[in-house]
């Protein structure tokens, strides 16, 4: 079974590196966790490096900008890798012709890179970032365009494998759910956010070059998404934290209280074992 802890100096002396979640672990898309924010400061200030791993589709700029937005203290991270980061990799490696799927914002993803952004009707594979509308749409209103796009043979490169993502106190879709449509149509798709494996590497990369060294065995990855943030680290030869009041929190709430023994059925369901679990990061 995961063991509860309310502290994460808890755990100080098993860990150097700390690979932490953002949205639903550090803030909501809207408001910031201040508990979060100070357990991961005061992580820092006790040595440990803490690099964010998050499956924003924008670069590493776009989610530093958000932060200002919305008031998150830099002084909580070291540094900071997205599954936008590591898919550029996997756009320079596809077809120059890109039909890309997903809102404006996103399109800081492609800058510099060279790809023609076409009509679905010329592309030779396509890019996801999101919905075009996450606030009224969901992924069965892609079922008709998403068909044809699979019945052609297009790689789909998914940007951000979340299948959803609080926002506020609302759930919206992510392009992890159009993923998983264009599989169910038998299209085949391209993906190195969580929980694959380069966005792993990138960030152990990224703690290595802070610190000089980064033991896998002494990393804790944290996270609030049982098949991206803890299957990704239990994947990838890490011990996880699971923050139970994330996504998934309606599993197992009885009223405004983790039942625990509705939690660990929920994460042996999901097949999935954290070392550890916490109501929230503190």
């Amino acid at each position: 079974m995961s063991r509860k802890i309310t502290d994460l100096d808890q755990l100080t002396g098993s860990a150097d590196v700390l690979l932490c979640d953002v949205w639903g672990v550090i803030h909501n898309g809207v408001n910031p966790f201040p508990l979060s924010v100070e357990a991961l400061k005061a992580a820092r200030q006790r040595g440990q490096t803490v690099v964010l791993i998050t499956n924003s589709p924008r670069p590493a700029e776009g989610v530093i900008r958000q932060f200002d937005t919305i008031g998150v203290d830099p002084d909580c991270w070291d540094d900071i890798v997205t599954s936008g980061d590591v898919t550029r990799q996997l756009v320079k490696e596809a077809p120059r012709a890109l039909y890309f799927l997903g809102p404006e914002r996103d399109l800081s993803l492609v800058e510099g890179l060279d790809v023609d952004l076409v009509e679905p009707d010329a592309a030779q594979a396509v890019l996801c970032t999101g919905l075009f509308d996450d606030e009224t749409e969901t992924a069965e209103d892609y079922r008709e365009l998403l068909d044809g796009l699979s019945q052609r043979g297009l790689e789909f490169i998914c940007a951000n494998p979340d299948r959803m993502v609080e926002r506020g106190d609302r759930l919206v879709p992510c392009a992890g759910a159009l993923a998983d449509l264009y599989v169910e149509l038998g299209g085949e798709t391209r993906i190195a956010g969580k929980p694959h494996a380069p966005i792993y590497r990138e960030a152990m990369a990224r703690a290595r070059a802070i610190r000089g060294d980064a033991d896998p065995a002494r990393t804790l990855a944290i996270g609030d998404g049982v098949q991206t943030d803890i299957r990704g680290a239990l994947d990838n030869g890490l011990e996880a934290i699971f923050i139970a009041r994330g996504i998934h929190a309606n599993q197992y709430l009885k009223g405004r209280v983790t039942d625990e023994t509705r939690l660990q059925a929920f994460l042996d369901a999901e097949g999935v074992a954290p070392a550890y679990w916490m109501e929230w990061l503190a």
